[in-house]
């Protein structure tokens, strides 16, 4: 005969029962909340997504079409193919901007990310006018970059000459009459503008920093450059990759700065690509050409960028 199940068996398998029962009903109501909740997210985020279609996504779209052809501004009349794109490759003018321009990039990378982690060093030292400090720091990245160029174009002209007069030494005088002091000339330009912006990003690592590893790290012997290498930098590592990425797309895409202050000049020397893209469009009514130097510039900043956060990331976890 088949043995009759206890009570204590069958209040079990029915404790069983009722909390897969109960497990079903409560995965059921997470799924409708989830449907509930998507439906919202979606609702809530679609004007955003339809204005990044029509201003971004659409007008690149039509770009990159518009840079197989040659479109005038108004109609198409032959269709291009890649004739476009390898002309680029043999404009000289193009050429040596793209070379201006990476070379600037480089320089005012490093420069700003000095200059920046320097000045966030000195303002979260325990000084009176901390404050202060951040805010005269700062204030130039308010002024716009039209503005910056003619003061500092005044600046490198006037200023510059009549001290280099007054004190004899001729290397002060002709500022942005050359290629070289061009150059420098936007570094300086950029790094004052920027410099206090890139300070902000090092503040919020630096003061993130517990005070625990720093008082542990005196008591050991550690002086300041010790303390520095072994506790702070690898601590603001991802400040870099920020300010890195920043820095890296201010300096490719620089161009009212540019136009300010040196116009290009001398003879197009100082000519980034911003600049020769808008000139190649508006001056030479040449606008499937400039998009087709566009999409171009846009491809190899988006690289170097991606690939500069790529190694930094790692670098990150390395730390």
């Amino acid at each position: 005969m088949k043995e009759r199940p206890s009570l204590v068996t069958l209040i079990s398998n029915s404790k069983q029962l009722f909390t897969r029962h109960l497990k079903i009903i409560y995965l059921q109501q997470e799924a409708e909340e989830m449907r509930n909740r998507d439906l919202s997210f979606w609702l809530f985020i679609a004007p955003v997504l339809l204005a990044l279609g029509i201003v971004v996504l659409l007008p690149l779209a039509f770009g990159v079409f518009y840079s197989f052809t040659d479109w005038n501004g108004f109609r198409i009349t032959e269709f291009l193919g890649l004739q476009n794109y390898l002309n680029l490759f043999q404009d000289r003018l193009f050429l040596n901007s793209l070379r201006f321009t990476t070379l600037f990039a480089i320089v005012s990378v490093i420069t700003l990310n000095v200059l920046g982690l320097a000045l966030a060093l000195i303002v979260t030292q325990k000084l009176r006018s901390s404050n202060l400090l951040r805010t005269v720091f700062f204030m130039p990245n308010l002024i716009g970059g039209l503005i910056l160029g003619f003061i500092w174009q005044f600046i490198f002209i006037r200023v510059f000459a009549a001290v280099g007069n007054a004190i004899g030494v001729e290397a002060l005088t002709g500022w942005l009459s050359t290629t070289t002091t061009g150059f420098w000339g936007l570094v300086i330009l950029s790094s004052w503008q920027m410099a206090g912006y890139i300070m902000i990003i090092y503040i919020a690592y630096l003061q993130n920093i517990p005070n625990e590893l720093i008082e542990a790290a005196k008591i050991d012997g550690a002086n300041k450059w010790h303390r520095f290498k072994s506790i702070t930098f690898p601590l603001i590592a991802p400040a870099f990759t920020v300010s890195m990425f920043l820095t890296l797309s201010f300096g490719f895409k620089m161009y009212d700065q540019n136009l300010a202050l040196t116009n290009g000049g001398p003879y197009n020397s100082t000519q980034m690509v911003a600049m020769d893209i808008v000139r190649t469009a508006f001056t030479r009514n040449e606008l499937a050409y400039a998009q087709s130097k566009a999409i171009i510039f846009f491809i190899l900043v988006a690289v170097i960028a991606l690939t500069q956060v790529y190694y930094n990331k790692k670098r990150e976890v390395e730390m």
